[in-house]
């Protein structure tokens, strides 16, 4: 009989959490915009005069539009930068690149402004998995004409995909194969590394984010084990945004509004998201939300 690879439990995931966790990657680069830019001016090779973090993750267009969490949305003077984890190839991210790129476009541009006002869009996701398969440590994507490749489009927006396996192998910069080699085993081999190493421990050593973490994870462990793990993602917190939690016996409905409530709190979910990906009315989620 096959054996069945164990859950990690959520307090064993807690404890095990790096910066390659997306949870944790998110608290520390949003808490620490300083570090945030060294990243992306090492992963893309630029540097950035001035940057300053987008105050909202959650960017919702109207209510027939899907509201999505960008978990780190920067901007400089003339360029805009989401950049992320992902952890696991859910067979969507080439699709979620390009709805990320357009959803900072349309938050950017106001009304009456011409189109030239666009900036410059850069989506950076950092994935543990080759997602195309081609073997490159990096993907960099921008629009280019099929009839003749060296025409190119120029509308500056670009999209890149770092395998951080590969590159903590293979690509030619040496602080960036520290900073992969970082995300991949934990150990801190530069300046910017000993800081992010320091940064991670004292995000665990936060109650309130430990709380958050560990109710979303307890939802998603409880329905592991009831057999509705289908559409959760290890290591992701907001891995509920795939998956239901629909069918929870009573017992677990308190748990149920508590995560609806982190999701609307910590993470700027919509209480019309949160209610239906936790499986619970709206008018419940409201009710606890005003008596919070």
């Amino acid at each position: 009989m096959e054996n069945k690879k164990r859950k990690l439990t959520p307090e064993e995931k807690w404890e095990r959490a790096t910066l390659a966790d997306s949870f944790i990657f998110y608290k520390v680069m949003r808490s620490h915009p300083r570090e945030c830019q060294e990243v992306i001016e090492l992963l893309l090779g630029i540097k950035i005069k001035s940057m300053t973090m987008h105050p909202e993750e959650q960017i919702d267009l109207d209510h027939d539009s899907k509201g999505v969490r960008l978990d780190v949305y920067v901007q400089d003077e003339d360029r805009m930068f989401d950049i992320e984890i992902q952890v696991a190839d859910t067979r969507e991210l080439q699709e979620r690149s390009r709805y990320y790129s357009a959803l900072m476009a349309l938050d950017s541009l106001k009304s009456g402004e011409p189109y030239k006002m666009l900036k410059e869009s850069r989506v950076i996701f950092i994935c543990m998995e080759d997602i195309f398969g081609a073997g490159l440590p990096v993907y960099t994507f921008e629009d280019v004409c099929l009839e003749n490749s060296s025409v190119k489009l120029h509308d500056r927006d670009y999209r890149h995909f770092f395998i951080a396996p590969i590159c903590a192998k293979m690509i030619g910069d040496e602080e960036k194969r520290r900073f992969f080699n970082f995300l991949l085993s934990n150990t801190a081999g530069s300046t910017l590394t000993d800081r992010l190493r320091d940064y991670v421990e004292d995000a665990k050593q936060n109650m309130q984010w430990r709380f958050s973490y560990m109710t979303l994870e307890r939802l998603q462990y409880y329905a592991f084990q009831n057999g509705k793990e289908e559409g959760y993602e290890d290591g992701k917190a907001d891995g509920l945004e795939e998956g239901r939690t629909e069918g929870f016996a009573e017992g677990e409905r308190k748990k149920a509004l508590e995560g609806a409530l982190i999701l609307v709190n910590d993470f700027n979910v919509s209480p019309e998201l949160a209610a239906e990906k936790m499986g619970i009315p709206l008018t419940e989620l409201l009710e606890m939300q005003k008596n919070s």
